[in-house]
């Protein structure tokens, strides 16, 4: 993890391998930002003009690396580009510096410390532009460079570029508490964040359920966190049929696995409930050519809700915690399960299963009946679950249903306040209709229109009467497949981390609308 060290050191006076600096978009060209007036002093007041001259215009994400002059310790000024300039008596979105700290970061890959002389206003500022610069740092490289070239000098070797290794926050004061505090907010949901990435990341053959079960168990013993797993026989003799039908069909079996963090002055609880299908082939309904090369990315949910409940424990909040990971591997064989069959659920409702390409949803009722047993105040699943959610959004806003409008409500805006897109999506009841088995109590499959919602009414009949729920349809931003941008790489994002400990933080104080 990229170390994070706060400095009330001059722009012009510390030593790094880069300096960056804030440029916004003006109405005639681009205009440097707060923290940099010692920067632009060094090139004699003239360090828009340069830029300008170098077709820089400010534009949101856009990076210029510059020659340092003389006057500045470094040999580098990098200008990263916040968007336009903001209204009279108006600072700079707190995402908009997130993301140009991330841009920043990722165009330093490969240096040893870069310091940061961004807009830092406030408390909330150096929170967004710490976990920018962390997030963005982040780079997957565990499979690259060779035996021979891993480790120490592998870049010389030939290997891949190591993450920016040290950021400088300039103008954040190590002994200014609420800078501090925010400072370490940050790391912790920085870092959990980028494990849940590294999880996504790793291929399907390394991460089973059982060695993802291995994992949350190690890391959830390590900071106080109870942990319970229930492999293939618990499963069977607990009558799971939900997560036992979709895992049957693969060598690797499933687990059900409980994490349950828990505070001496908690007053709330919340449950976290994750799809953690850690490779998805659609099963007998293969899914099409095409279409199978980033499946590893469906046990993203499970991966949210893992690093949640441990950046939770982290940051010590005063309100309880359980996650619940339904790990399976859905795969075609003879002993899978197959379209037409009917599966008994824990809840001991019976599922006709239509599609077993809709197998996330088979685990996550187990899982949700489950997490209901224990009466918490809300349920938060989160799910890579449904294409027709990426049709409906994009590939970069998650959908949230909910059966309570305020609770719906309060996530997004806990997830805009994050800078996690996301759009509250409707339950609609005649939907649920479709989903009628002339052979179960309810089928796999709806109608195809409208299908993320579909997913959604299934869902709900899972969850336990009178108990608060949410749903969250990641399949958009759980999987990044286009160039980087701003903090967000290539690959697995770890979406939703950041609204669950947020959400999980509002809970503590009371302050959930």
């Amino acid at each position: 993890m990229t170390a994070l060290t706060l400095s009330t050191a001059g722009a012009a006076t510390l030593r790094a391998d880069a300096l960056v600096v804030g440029v916004a978009k003006g109405p005639k060209g681009p205009v440097v930002a707060a923290g940099a007036e010692a920067v632009d002093k060094a090139y004699d007041g003239k360090l828009a003009a340069v830029l300008d001259a170098l077709g820089a215009s400010g534009a949101e994400g856009e990076t210029t690396k510059l020659p340092a002059p003389d006057g500045l310790k470094v040999p580098v000024v990098l200008a990263v580009g916040l968007g336009s300039v903001p209204e009279k008596d108006e600072s700079f979105d707190e995402e908009a510096l997130r993301r140009a700290a991330g841009a920043a970061a990722r165009a330093l890959h490969g240096a040893k410390k870069a310091a940061f002389a961004l807009p830092l206003e406030d408390a909330s500022a150096v929170t967004a532009v710490a976990e920018g610069a962390l997030l963005g740092a982040y780079a997957f490289t565990v499979y690259q460079g060779g035996e021979k070239k891993a480790g120490k000098g592998a870049e010389k070797n030939g290997g891949p570029k190591q993450p920016l290794a040290e950021v400088v926050l300039l103008g954040a004061k190590p002994r200014d508490k609420g800078h501090k505090a925010a400072a370490e907010r940050a790391s912790v949901v920085a870092t959990e964040v980028n494990v849940a990435r590294d999880l996504i990341n790793t291929p399907p053959n390394d991460l089973t359920p059982e060695a993802f079960a291995a994992v949350a168990s190690a890391t959830a013993k390590e900071h106080g966190i109870k942990v319970q797993v229930l492999d293939e026989k618990a499963l069977t003799k607990g009558g799971y049929g939900g997560i036992m039908g979709v895992g049957k069909g693969s060598e690797n079996p499933p687990r059900l696995v409980k994490i349950a963090y828990t505070h001496p002055d908690a007053e709330k609880h919340l449950a976290f409930v994750g799809k953690g299908i850690t490779y998805d082939s659609g099963g007998i309904s293969l899914k099409p050519a095409g279409h199978n090369e980033t499946m590893k990315c469906d046990m993203s949910g499970a991966a949210a809700v893992f690093a949640s409940v441990v950046a939770v424990a982290k940051l010590g909040l005063p309100v309880n915690v359980t996650g619940w990971l339904a790990l399976a591997e859905n795969m075609p064989s003879g002993s899978a399960t197959k379209p037409g069959d009917v599966l008994r659920m824990y809840s001991g409702k019976t599922v006709e299963v239509l599609n077993t390409d809709a197998e996330g949803r088979l685990v996550l009722g187990d899982a949700l009946t489950k997490a209901s047993e224990e009466n918490p105040d809300a349920i938060v699943d989160v799910a890579t679950l449904t294409g027709a959610m990426v049709l409906a959004l994009g590939d970069r806003t998650f959908g949230i249903m909910a059966n309570d409008d305020a609770f719906r409500t309060s996530i997004h805006e806990i997830a805009e306040e994050v800078g996690e897109a996301s759009w509250p999506m409707p339950l609609p009841e005649d939907l649920r209709k479709t989903m009628d088995s002339p052979t179960a109590d309810i089928a796999n499959m709806g109608v195809r229109m409208g299908g993320g919602l579909v997913a959604g009414l299934f869902l709900q009949e899972f969850v336990g009467e009178g108990i608060t729920w949410a749903h969250l349809d990641i399949a958009g931003p759980a999987f990044h497949e286009g160039a980087p941008y701003g903090y967000t790489p290539k690959g697995g994002t770890g979406s939703a981390v950041r609204t669950l400990v947020r959400l999980a933080e509002r809970t503590a104080t009371g302050d959930l609308g």
